[in-house]
């Protein structure tokens, strides 16, 4: 893939993180580290597929009048990459997490996810070169290091009998990482409303055509729960998806893809919370791999 060079304004580490970006970061940790429970809930009522269909149907809807307006706002050449970029970073994705998490817990898909900092690494530095230190390495090797006990803290079941949904976790956290490198070297100039709009306009229409193949229109006129759990699938889809793919975009373009790639190391954190409110078990474990995991963000984000 051929390479530009990056302006000043997409060099990294060039000026210190603003502190709004610190402020987005924690919020997408918030609102992102909530959408695996959600995922639970709305999995209660409908298939996975339906889900994930639903999922990026809703979010679609709600980012639709901004994305007709910003119609005209790319360049032709960079439709290609917002296709790109809404398959790997928002269609598939829904789909990989609400299937793994017919097996896995909440708190487990969460903690997974912050492999995303890592593929976002060694993706920027093969295709889009991107600089490559020791203590970036080690940051994220530390981070990894708690995820790792974050899993391994699991029950029996959890570690072993489904352990291989694990691996749909691991290949959206690998797509997730190549979007993300995307979005900040191909997609630079569009606003991030209009990107995140755009990018769903792009898959949207699947999605939503796929739903009217499936059961969930039935389950919404049969089911007793099925409006409960639709109210939590369209939380996941505002939120975590729609709101939070806009505020992420905002992030990459403010900061660097590796510096926005760690609100999936606190997200876990987050998600493992909800997990507890929920009936999910945590341990003193937990807690190590959590300090674990935030020693990783900063040490990356401090790395020159």
């Amino acid at each position: 893939m051929s390479q530009e060079n990056p302006s000043p304004a997409l060099q990294e580490n060039t000026a210190s993180t603003p502190a709004l970006a610190w402020v987005i970061l924690v919020g997408l940790s918030l609102i992102w580290g909530t959408s695996f429970i959600l995922i639970k809930k709305g999995l209660e009522v409908f298939s996975s597929n339906e889900l994930g269909a639903l999922r990026i149907s809703i979010a679609m809807l709600a980012l639709l009048p901004f994305a007709l307006k910003g119609l005209k706002a790319p360049q032709p050449g960079q439709w290609k990459f917002l296709i790109i970029s809404g398959v790997i970073g928002n269609l598939a994705p829904a789909f990989l997490f609400a299937y793994a998490e017919t097996k896995l817990a909440s708190g487990l898909a969460g903690v997974l996810n912050s492999l995303t900092a890592l593929f976002t690494l060694v993706i920027g530095a093969i295709f889009f070169q991107q600089r490559i230190t020791a203590l970036r390495v080690l940051g994220i090797l530390i981070g990894i290091g708690g995820t790792a006990v974050l899993i391994f803290s699991g029950s029996a079941q959890e570690t072993s009998s489904n352990s291989f949904y694990g691996l749909y976790v691991v290949l959206a956290t690998v797509l997730y990482g190549g979007s993300l490198n995307i979005i900040k070297h191909k997609l630079a100039g569009i606003k991030p409303l209009t990107m995140a709009s755009l990018a769903m306009l792009t898959v949207g229409p699947f999605a939503l055509a796929y739903l009217f193949s499936t059961e969930a229109v039935e389950k919404l006129q049969t089911h007793p729960a099925a409006w409960e759990a639709l109210g939590y699938i369209t939380l996941l889809a505002v939120f975590s998806t729609a709101i939070g793919l806009v505020f992420y975009n905002k992030l990459i373009h403010m900061t660097n893809t590796l510096f926005a790639s760690t609100s999936t190391y606190l997200m876990p954190i987050v998600a493992l919370i909800w997990g507890v409110a929920d009936g999910e078990s945590i341990h003193l474990m937990h807690y190590v791999g959590m300090a674990i995991i935030l020693a990783g963000v900063l040490l990356v984000n401090r790395a020159k």
